[in-house]
């Protein structure tokens, strides 16, 4: 059985860093791609980033490139996101997935279609 933990969210303020981690477990860590989406209140989960299985390639969404890195230890079977100079507008809950398969198209991975496993997610809060 898969699971997705998430951890790190929290209250700050405009300007300052955050760093999420997800870990893990129920199968090896190394072999799936991981993906981190968000939801804000009111609105729709959206797609952050993704990053191979062996961490070769990362892609992000055009709001958050430049601000965030998406990064994996497959010796701790945990994936980071430092989220660097947050806005008001990153304020959401972030969620961790992956999915059951390998080698999809790279723009399936943009979708949570594409994504079987999923964490409960972590809130963060960013004030002006």
């Amino acid at each position: 059985q898969v699971q997705l933990v998430e951890s790190g969210g929290g209250a700050v303020q405009a300007g300052d860093s955050l760093r999420l981690s997800c870990t893990a477990s129920g199968r090896t860590f190394g072999d799936y791609a991981m993906g981190w989406f968000r939801q804000a209140p009111g609105k729709e989960r959206e797609f952050v980033a993704t990053i191979a299985g062996g961490g070769q390639w990362t892609y992000y969404s055009d709001s958050v490139k430049g601000r965030f890195t998406l990064s994996r230890d497959n010796t701790k079977n945990t994936v980071y996101l430092q989220m660097n100079s947050l806005k008001p507008e990153d304020t959401a809950v972030y969620y961790c997935a992956s999915p059951k398969g390998r080698n999809y198209s790279v723009r399936s991975y943009y979708s949570q279609r594409t994504y079987d496993y999923w964490g409960r997610g972590t809130s963060v809060t960013v004030s002006a």
